[in-house]
C-alpha cells in the first residue's frame, strides 16, 4: 500500500529536539483542549448550579475518568505496537492490528457502560458522595456511562494516529469536540437550566461528533494509513490479540491503579464535606492544565521511542528522553509560579463561594511538592512505555496508585490529622514512586538490551 509522508511520520532520523517539540505541540494543544473540555463543565456548573454541582461533577468525573483510563490503557498497547511496526518497516500488519483493537475495545466499552449503569448507586456510596450532591452526581454518571462507547472509540482512533506519528489530526478532532461541548454547555446548563445533566450531555455529544469525524477521516485516507475497512479485518485475530493483550492489560492496570487510588483519596476528602469536595474537584481540574500539557511530551516521546527502538537506534531514544525532561521542567516551573501567585483567582473562575476560594492556597501549597517528580516522570515513563516494557509500567502504576497515593494520603490526612492539606500532599507526593524507579531504569541503560516487540513477526 502507498504511504503518505504527510500523514505517517518516520522519526528514526533527523533533528531530535525539533522533531520532538513539533510532534508534541499538537498533542499538548489536544490535551489543553481536553482540559478545557473538562474545565468548561466545572466553570459553567459552578456558575449556574453552585458548589453542590461542583461536588457532583468532581465525584462522577472520577468514575468516568477511571473508565477512560481503562480505554486509554488498551489503546496505548495498540499505539506502541503500531509505532514499532512502522519503525521495523512492517506496515502490512497495521490493518489487522487496528481491526483487532476496534473489536476488543467495542466489547470492553459496552461491558463497562453496563456495569456502571447497573451499580451506579453502590459506586457513589463507596465514594462517600455527600447527600447534597448525590442525586446530581448520579445523573451525570448515567449520561456519561451511556455514551462511554464514544469515549472508547475516540481514544482508540487517537492511539492509531499517535502510533503513526500523526499528532495534528487528534488536535483538530478534540478541538471540534471542545467547541461543541462549550456551546452545548451554555445552552443545556445555562439557558435550559438542565444542571449537571446538561453538562454531561454536552460532553458526550461533543465526543460522539469528534469520534465519527475521526473515523470518517480515517476511512477517506485509508490508503495513506495502510488501512482496509473490509469486515473481515475486524475479526479478532489471536496472533495479534496475544501480543496486544500482553501490552494492553499491564498498561490498563497501570492507568486504572492510579485512577482507583484517586477515587479512594476523593472518598476520604468527601468525608470532610461538600466544600472540601468542591476544592479538590476544582484543584484537580487546574492541576490537569500543566499535567495534561506536559503529558503531550510523553505522548510524542512514546511513539518516537517505539520507532527508534524497533530500528535499533538507542542513542536517539536516550537523547529524546533528555530533551523531554528539559521541556517538561520549563512547563512546571512557569506553572508553579503562576499557581502560587494566583491560586485564589484561578479557583474564583469556577465559583464565587468564599468557602471554596479561601481553601485554594491549601490545595496549591500541598500539590506543588509533587511537580518536580512529574517533570521527570513524563520522559522516563514515556521511554518505558515506548520500548514496550508493559510489566514495568504496571508495577510503577501500582506503586504510585494502590500503595503510595492511598497510603500517604491516609497517613498525612487521617493519622497525622492534616485533613485537606494532608490528603492533597499525599496525593501529590505519590508520583515519586513512579519517577524514581523509572529514572534509575533509564539511567542504568538496561533497557537497551530489550528486543523489539515486532522483531519476530
Amino acid at each position: 500500500m502507498r504511504t503518505s509522508k504527510k500523514i505517517v511520520a518516520d522519526y528514526t532520523s533527523g533533528n531530535i529536539p525539533k522533531q520532538l517539540i513539533l510532534f508534541a505541540l499538537p498533542f499538548m494543544a489536544s490535551n489543553a483542549m481536553q482540559v478545557l473540555y473538562s474545565l468548561v463543565d466545572m466553570l459553567i456548573v459552578g456558575r449556574f448550579v453552585g458548589s453542590y454541582g461542583l461536588s457532583a461533577v468532581s465525584i462522577a468525573s472520577q468514575i468516568f475518568t477511571f473508565a477512560t483510563m481503562l480505554s486509554m490503557g488498551f489503546s496505548t498497547g495498540g499505539q506502541v505496537y503500531i509505532a514499532q511496526l512502522i519503525g521495523a518497516g512492517k506496515k502490512e500488519h497495521i490493518s489487522p492490528t487496528i481491526g483487532t483493537m476496534v473489536s476488543v475495545l467495542t466489547i470492553l466499552g459496552i461491558s463497562i457502560s453496563a456495569l456502571i449503569l447497573l451499580f451506579k448507586n453502590a459506586i457513589l456510596g463507596l465514594l462517600n458522595a455527600p447527600v447534597e450532591s448525590f442525586a446530581m452526581a448520579r445523573n451525570y454518571l448515567i449520561v456519561c456511562a451511556a455514551g462511554l462507547i464514544f469515549t472508547f472509540g475516540y481514544n482508540m482512533v487517537s492511539a492509531v494516529f499517535r502510533g503513526m506519528g500523526d499528532s495534528r489530526h487528534p488536535f483538530l478532532f478534540i478541538m471540534l469536540a471542545s467547541v461543541i461541548n462549550l456551546l452545548l454547555d451554555l445552552i443545556f446548563t445555562g439557558l435550559f437550566r438542565w444542571g449537571v445533566t446538561g453538562a454531561a450531555l454536552a460532553t458526550i455529544i461533543g465526543q460522539a461528533v469528534s469520534f465519527f469525524c475521526s473515523v470518517l477521516f480515517l476511512y477517506k485516507n485509508r490508503a495513506d494509513f495502510c488501512l482496509d475497512f473490509e469486515p473481515s479485518n475486524f475479526k479478532i485475530r489471536p496472533k495479534i490479540l496475544v501480543p496486544l493483550t500482553k501490552l494492553a492489560v499491564p498498561f490498563a492496570i497501570s492507568s486504572c491503579a492510579i485512577n482507583i487510588s484517586m477515587l479512594f483519596v476523593n472518598s476520604m476528602i468527601n468525608s470532610l464535606g461538600v466544600y472540601a469536595s468542591a476544592v479538590f474537584g476544582v484543584g484537580c481540574k487546574l492541576d490537569d492544565i500543566v499535567n495534561k500539557i506536559s503529558q503531550g511530551i510523553m505522548l510524542a516521546l512514546s511513539p518516537f521511542v517505539g520507532q527508534n527502538i524497533a530500528a535499533g537506534k538507542t542513542e536517539r531514544v536516550k537523547k529524546g528522553v533528555l530533551w523531554s525532561w528539559l521541556y517538561c521542567a520549563v512547563f512546571y516551573v512557569v506553572f508553579t509560579a503562576l499557581y502560587i501567585a494566583y491560586s485564589r483567582q484561578m479557583f474564583g473562575l469556577f465559583t464565587d463561594d468564599i468557602n471554596v476560594i479561601e481553601q485554594a492556597p491549601v490545595f496549591v501549597s500541598a500539590i506543588i511538592w509533587g511537580f518536580p517528580a512529574m517533570a521527570f516522570m513524563r520522559g522516563s515513563a514515556g521511554m518505558v512505555q515506548g520500548i514496550g516494557n508493559a510489566k514495568m509500567s504496571m508495577i510503577l502504576g501500582i506503586l504510585d496508585g494502590f500503595l503510595f497515593r492511598i497510603l500517604l494520603s491516609y497517613l498525612f490526612g487521617i493519622v497525622m490529622d492534616m485533613q485537606l492539606y494532608g490528603f492533597v500532599l499525599g496525593y501529590g507526593l505519590a508520583c515519586y514512586a513512579n519517577t524514581i524507579p523509572s529514572t534509575v531504569y533509564f539511567l542504568s541503560g538496561i533497557w537497551k538490551k530489550r528486543k523489539s516487540l515486532v522483531e519476530n513477526i
